[in-house]
């Protein structure tokens, strides 16, 4: 398989899955298409060997560890060539200057979905976000040559944020499909909230007054991240912008929801443009 092939299945690896924010999308400079849809191929396939499927959980480590076998075998320049992720990453990672240790991390954050399904503070869920969510937003960079701390630091408050955004909208299917909670157990005991909440969706006071402080926390970070879209220039600017307001838009939809605190919203056209319009103005 030729690196053209490769970069063409990854993007439509990528196209298959649903986001509140753009993957691959056509706000990203053409020459950056491919290598986004790559990086998008492999922390997608690698979650889900995390939660997908019937396999027991000795069987999902060993998988990523073939993962990682194979993330290593692209980084030495021999891809298995019937494999276009690793195809796709052995062009990508030399020909844009990638770091690499960004996808040991996904990897390292995927292992954990494994063996971790509580969180008993904030400092721990924020640890989970410097490695699953994180390095995405480094790997963006480095594909526009970005490299100054400031930048980076906008980007990691961004990316923290909008995992953030994911859990919270992700709340009820993340415990009944999963058995993992993402809320904080000190919190969640504060509140007066328990594991029963969640699992039969009892949006009480209680409930609410917990999801507001973790969606002011998801918002703070939002806001620390807000100058990447003005410090990026040109199209990536845009694309971050566009990403920082649909996790704005969709903050918002989970605060103003009130007889059901666990339904997933989803942006409505008139939401979509509100974003895009938002997204126009660097401000």
């Amino acid at each position: 398989m030729n690196p053209r092939t490769a970069y063409r299945e990854c993007r439509r690896r990528a196209r298959r899955h649903y986001e509140n924010f753009p993957v691959a999308s056509l706000a990203l400079p053409r020459r950056l298409r491919d290598p986004v849809a790559a990086i998008y191929a492999f922390a997608r396939e690698a979650d889900d060997l995390a939660d997908e499927g019937e396999m027991a959980a000795e069987e999902r480590l060993a998988a990523l560890d073939e993962r990682e076998r194979r993330l290593e075998a692209a980084v030495a320049g021999t891809p298995d060539p019937e494999d276009p992720v690793q195809v796709a990453l052995a062009d990508a990672i030399p020909r844009y200057r990638l770091p690499v240790q960004p996808f040991r991390d996904l990897l390292s954050a995927f292992r954990q979905d494994v063996t971790k399904s509580r969180y008993a503070d904030f400092g721990e869920v924020m640890d989970y976000c410097r490695r699953s969510a994180n390095p995405v937003g480094r790997l963006l960079l480095a594909l526009y040559g970005v490299e100054d701390e400031r930048t980076i630091a906008h980007s990691d408050a961004l990316c923290s944020g909008l995992q953030l955004v994911n859990f919270l909208q992700d709340i009820r299917q993340d415990i009944d499909e999963s058995d993992r909670i993402y809320l904080p157990a000190a919190d969640m005991e504060r509140h007066g909230v328990t594991e029963r909440h969640l699992r039969e969706g009892i949006s009480d006071p209680a409930m609410r007054g917990l999801l507001r402080e973790q969606i002011e926390r998801a918002r703070r970070l939002l806001r620390g991240g807000a100058q990447l879209g003005k410090r990026l220039p040109g199209r990536a600017g845009f694309e971050a912008r566009l990403i920082l307001y649909g996790g704005v838009r969709t903050l918002g939809r989970l605060h103003d929801q009130k007889d059901d605190l666990f339904s997933r919203p989803r942006l409505r056209l008139r939401d979509k443009a509100w974003v895009f319009w938002r997204a126009l103005r660097p401000r």
